[in-house]
């Protein structure tokens, strides 16, 4: 039902591995990118994704990071551990530059690793529909909404469709003060009505990719909420330090980011979830530790996940 898709940076596998039980016991199927060189962590991570018996689509040609030009080493990792493995797909990402020829190709070379097409950017979709012929019934697909309008999306229609939304609008962290909270999908709701199997996100984080965050001028925990008296629209805080002018003191800027979060929380008028993230987060506040910033975005990945566990299940 839920595809959360992840670019796999260190983090981002630590929320997966973290979270595998709760993908299972809800049938969430978490999208990887590979972006690393190493593939150590990405290993472990499908390895907690079996022992959990859930479910992980691993993209074998990444667009982003470090194997951008050759995903052989990705699709060896596959070859050598999960040949027929119904738990792990190969994910075959399909953008403007690719021809009908490089898709098929990909497909054929993973037909035994139960291949998923991610279309984000392809212009040869009434032909590879037609391709598939008799097989299009038992393919999956993963829409880009932006790049996959509801024309594109028709050609398949007969197999099994999933549509992934940014919902997460990217900014300078000091610029998201004077938009919070604000609205973030409905698609959670709305899916099924626009034919879709399932649906996805890239979660507190957003489809834009950056090797590194650069310096935090400003700090932001970026919480999601589901709003009943709202159609259970999905909204985000941005709770913002309040000292943004130079990149100096971290710890003492997500102390300032942490206490408004509190703050909303003890108001009784957040919405948030008590999550499992949110109890880490008041726990954080209470012995004055900063963790940092990678540590607190993942914490953000996990309350979102849990948040449409709970909703959900």
């Amino acid at each position: 039902m839920y595809h959360p898709y992840f670019r796999g940076k260190q983090f981002e596998l630590i929320t997966i591995r973290e979270t595998a039980p709760m993908l299972a016991g809800s049938e969430f199927v978490p999208i990887i990118e590979p972006v690393r060189e190493s593939l150590g962590g990405l290993e472990r991570t499908l390895q907690a994704i079996c022992d959990a018996n859930a479910k992980a689509i691993v993209v074998v040609n990444p667009y982003h990071g470090d194997h951008q030009e050759d995903g052989a080493s990705i699709t060896n990792l596959l070859q050598a551990g999960y040949v027929g493995n119904e738990a792990i797909s190969a994910g075959i990402l399909l953008r403007n530059d690719m021809t009908l020829e490089d898709a098929t190709s990909k497909y054929d070379a993973h037909h035994d690793h139960n291949p998923t097409f991610i279309h984000a950017g392809f212009t040869a979709q009434k032909a590879l529909a037609a391709h598939l012929g008799d097989h299009l019934p038992t393919s999956r697909h993963v829409f880009i909404e932006r790049h996959a309008d509801i024309l594109y999306r028709k050609h398949f229609e007969a197999g099994t469709r999933i549509l992934v939304r940014d919902g997460f609008e990217r900014r300078k962290n000091s610029e998201y003060q004077k938009n919070s909270p604000e609205k973030f999908s409905e698609l959670h709701v709305t899916f099924g009505d626009m034919g879709m199997d399932g649906f996805g996100d890239f979660l507190t984080v957003g489809d834009s990719y950056s090797e590194t965050g650069g310096p935090a001028y400003a700090v932001a925990i970026h919480l999601t909420y589901i709003d009943p008296d709202q159609d259970n629209v999905m909204f985000v805080y941005h709770f913002v330090s309040t000292t943004n002018d130079t990149p100096a003191d971290p710890a003492g800027k997500f102390a300032q980011a942490l206490k408004k979060l509190i703050a909303k929380l003890d108001s009784g008028t957040s919405k948030l979830d008590n999550t499992q993230a949110i109890q880490e987060l008041r726990e954080l506040h209470a012995k004055g530790h900063f963790p940092g910033l990678g540590y607190v975005k993942k914490l953000s990945m996990k309350h979102h996940i849990e948040t449409l566990a709970n909703y959900l299940g």
